[in-house]
């Protein structure tokens, strides 16, 4: 139907090193490509992340799903969600790689257990895992 073939998020931070070792040495997602921009000092890396979805939520269910995960509304308009085998011992990773945990780990309504943290760039991340 469509002719999109990959759906690339692209975040700019500030620390690189310690993103790509969140992300890629803590959070486990394989380096496909990395080199250096044409710029002095630019870099990028390329990370595979499995199957990756769109999302789109309208404001009042993002205002849901905020209370459920955390106990408060506290994201912005991008959120990353990533589906792992163990929530709780992912989140646990991503704490020792240098991310805040916001919240304790929690049993959605949609039968997934829950984590949020969030990045040292800012970005909030939801770990899930489903239970059913």
């Amino acid at each position: 139907m469509g002719n999109v073939e990959e759906l690339r998020l692209v975040l700019t931070v500030q620390d690189f090193e310690s993103a790509v070792a969140l992300y890629r040495d803590a959070l486990g997602l394989e380096e496909v490509e990395a080199w250096e921009g044409e710029e002095e000092g630019a870099q990028i890396a390329i990370l595979a992340a499995g199957r990756a979805t769109l999302e789109l939520v309208n404001e009042p269910q993002a205002a849901a799903i905020d209370p459920i995960e955390v106990g408060h509304r506290v994201a912005g308009p991008v959120r990353i969600a990533f589906k792992v085998g163990d929530s709780e011992v992912t989140a646990e990773r991503l704490v020792q790689a240098g991310a805040e945990q916001l919240a304790a780990q929690v049993t959605t309504p949609w039968d997934d257990r829950n984590v949020r943290v969030r990045a040292p760039d800012g970005m909030q991340l939801t770990l899930f895992s489903t239970l059913a």
